[in-house]
């Protein structure tokens, strides 16, 4: 059985622009990268990256990107991260001066001086992450190719890797590809996305109106004390899901502040938390709804 992962994709990015490229699993967003990257030859259709082919592998082409792959390692898992670096300094032959001053510079924003010389693998995943990226960075690349670059990290670290991509794109107007299943690094980082599914584009624009109907509905998840009857939940909003002292109502945004209130004045709830639907399942929602807004 044969399946197209990428059909027809056509899209262009300027230089310097950040740009989110976002759809459900499967959609074809890493096979994307992976192709603009070289990683993948396409069987069919044309690339062209910084005026390069990128299956073609040219050296020239090679020193001007980087790919971060949130699931994929590129350090010595048993060595520091700083022999990985030195590594790195002699495939890309960097002068000794200029890599310092990248290295430093980089490790400054990162805030992970402490961790250079410590094992790869006896780092918390968000400083291996930021080590990934370091060495990703040392080149000076002019594209950068993002896959899930904060998956599972903490919301600490999530946000640090954000301000890093802020800092980082406006001194070096660095071109940036993101994929991401968290809804906040698209919104931070990019006023631009792209939506696939099925390898096909069905979205380029503007984030905000996407985000407009994405961001109309939450999800409010209460912790009770004491089970409660199915009875006793009805009138408050959609049951997502529900166990013994647990349950997640969907509401729409405008009802949020007003069902909140009457479920913790007439439920046991010890904890809740209010949380935007699951970007995957958002982009479901504009489907079932008949499409995306403007779409191009």
């Amino acid at each position: 059985m044969q399946k197209e992962a990428v059909i027809d994709l056509s899209f262009d990015i300027e230089e310097g622009e950040i740009v989110g490229f976002l759809g459900p699993n499967g959609a074809g967003k890493t096979t994307t990268l992976k192709m603009l990257s070289g990683i993948l030859h396409p069987s069919d259709g044309q690339a062209s990256v910084l005026g390069y082919t990128p299956w073609e592998r040219k050296k020239e082409f090679k020193r001007q990107f980087s790919i971060v792959m949130g699931q994929k390692n590129q350090l010595w898992w048993d060595l520091p991260a700083s022999d990985s670096f030195e590594l790195n300094k002699l495939i890309y032959d960097l002068d000794d001066t200029e890599y310092k001053r990248t290295l430093d510079e980089l490790v400054e924003l990162l805030g992970v001086s402490e961790q250079l010389h410590v094992q790869v693998r006896r780092l918390s995943l968000g400083e291996r992450m930021k080590m990934e990226l370091i060495a990703s960075l040392l080149h000076r690349p002019k594209v950068i190719l993002l896959d899930e670059p904060t998956i599972g990290l903490d919301i600490i670290s999530q946000s640090k890797i954000r301000q890093f991509f802020k800092t980082y794109n406006k001194t070096y107007n660095t071109t940036i590809l993101l994929t991401s299943h968290y809804m906040r690094d698209i919104e931070d980082l990019c006023s631009r996305t792209m939506i696939i599914n099925h390898g096909q584009l069905v979205y380029d624009g503007d984030l905000k109106s996407v985000n407009d109907v994405i961001g109309s509905w939450k999800l409010l998840k209460i912790q009770l004390s004491a089970p409660v009857s199915e009875l006793s939940l009805n009138g408050y909003g959609k049951i997502r899901s529900r166990s013994e002292l647990e349950v997640v109502f969907e509401l729409s945004k405008q009802d949020v502040l007003r069902k909140s209130k009457e479920i913790l004045d007439h439920l046991p709830v010890i904890d809740f938390t209010i949380e935007d639907i699951p970007l995957e399942e958002g982009i479901a929602i504009l489907y079932e709804k008949g499409g995306l807004p403007h779409a191009q």
